[in-house]
């Protein structure tokens, strides 16, 4: 058994981005600006960005309701990939 949940809450450092899959699924990526608990050096404070993708009605909705600043949370699953060029 695994589990794979992440809960994160941050800031959009843009505006979502809506794409539409040939079969017609929407896919929504943005970015979450996601601040650490400790400051960095000179205290500043640090944050993680996060590259967060929503999916069909999810996507629709953060489209709609947020914008570019905007606090959210979010819950969900991490997945990583590679890229071979």
């Amino acid at each position: 058994m695994s589990i794979n949940r992440v809960v994160l809450v941050g800031r959009l450092t843009k505006d979502i981005e809506i794409r539409v899959t040939q079969s017609g699924a929407k896919i929504g990526s943005f970015t979450l600006a996601v601040q650490r608990n400790k400051a960095g050096a000179g205290g500043q404070v640090e944050a993680d960005f996060i590259r967060c993708l929503a999916f069909n009605k999810t996507a629709e909705n953060t489209e709609r309701y947020t914008h570019k600043g905007s606090l959210v949370g979010i819950e969900g699953r991490i997945q990583t990939g590679s890229y071979t060029d």
